[in-house]
């Protein structure tokens, strides 16, 4: 894909009025008279219609069912994530912890539009610590 092909997709994508897509007109039939064949014809599609979508639906809701069972056999737990949290918690990162929480409590406490502080660099802290926690342990669980 080219650099101009770029510039065109989004060129379309900002103007969608630019392309004028319209259905045809629906034909309409004469007053002629409809022998018995052609009505026997109508009836005979309309039926085949009708059966097709009822066997496609079935099929996909085969498919659904099947995907659903996997993804309840699927489900993992990250192990990182947990053993993040109990280090989170831990004697060895309350420090980091109480200063976070502090942090946190001290921009939430003020009044709106006067907290000209965040807690992006206690937020780290906490998680280097939580990381440098974790790693030996998550180790021994990794298959």
């Amino acid at each position: 894909m080219g650099f101009w092909d770029t510039v065109t997709d989004l060129l379309e994508a900002a103007t969608p009025w630019a392309v004028a897509e319209a259905e045809a007109p629906v034909a309409q039939e004469s007053t002629e008279e409809v022998t018995a064949e052609t009505t026997k014809e109508e009836t005979e599609t309309t039926e085949a219609a009708a059966e097709e979508p009822a066997a496609e639906e079935e099929a996909e809701e085969e498919e659904e069912d099947e995907e659903e069972e996997e993804d309840e056999e699927e489900e993992l737990v990250d192990p990182k994530e947990t053993l993040e949290e109990e280090c989170r918690n831990s004697k060895q990162c309350a420090p980091a912890k109480h200063h976070f929480d502090e942090c946190v409590e001290r921009v939430t406490g003020a009044a709106d539009g006067a907290a000209k502080e965040d807690c992006v660099e206690e937020f780290f802290h906490l998680a280097h610590c939580a990381t440098a926690c974790a790693a030996p342990k998550l180790w021994s669980v990794l298959k």
